[in-house]
């Protein structure tokens, strides 16, 4: 009897959990179940630069799958992934804090500010980065909450 009800325990854990992770990808900025457009999300913290990822080189967490550059920035994700993956869910930050709606990203355009990465949206007539930036605590706030209201799994 005692067996039977861990294994059903290990069972409904390992259930829940899954829920949990598909709600959780379902927030996330996917373009063919790859986060940020497949560019490495390290290397947004160890080069400064967002830098193309590779298939060879990816990885799953909690049903979100990104790509990476090499090996060892797959590696040091995974052992602490929620210290690098993108905030709101890879979608445009100022949006979430000026709307709080979804909005596509440009990969190359994003700012790390106090070890967190935020990505943005950016054509040739607008830039969200700079609009971020002349009034990033307030955005971040509203964006934090739009986040966690709306949004988070």
């Amino acid at each position: 009897m005692k067996i039977l009800l861990a294994i059903l325990s290990t069972m409904f854990i390992f259930c829940t959990g899954n829920v949990q992770a598909q709600s959780r990808a379902k927030q996330f900025n996917l373009e063919n179940g790859i986060a940020i457009q497949g560019y490495d999300p390290l290397a947004y913290f160890n080069q400064n630069k967002a830098v193309k990822g590779n298939k060879q080189f990816a990885a799953t967490v909690e049903a979100v799958t990104y790509y990476f550059s090499n090996a060892a920035n797959r590696d040091i994700f995974i052992k602490d992934y929620k210290k690098y993956e993108p905030q709101y869910g890879g979608w445009c930050a100022y949006a979430m804090g000026a709307t709080g709606e979804k909005v596509e990203i440009d990969p190359e355009t994003f700012k790390i500010s106090n070890g967190k990465l935020y990505l943005f949206y950016h054509s040739w007539v607008n830039n969200t980065l700079l609009k971020w930036n002349k009034d990033e605590v307030n955005l971040k706030g509203k964006a934090d909450k739009n986040w966690q209201t709306k949004y988070h799994y």
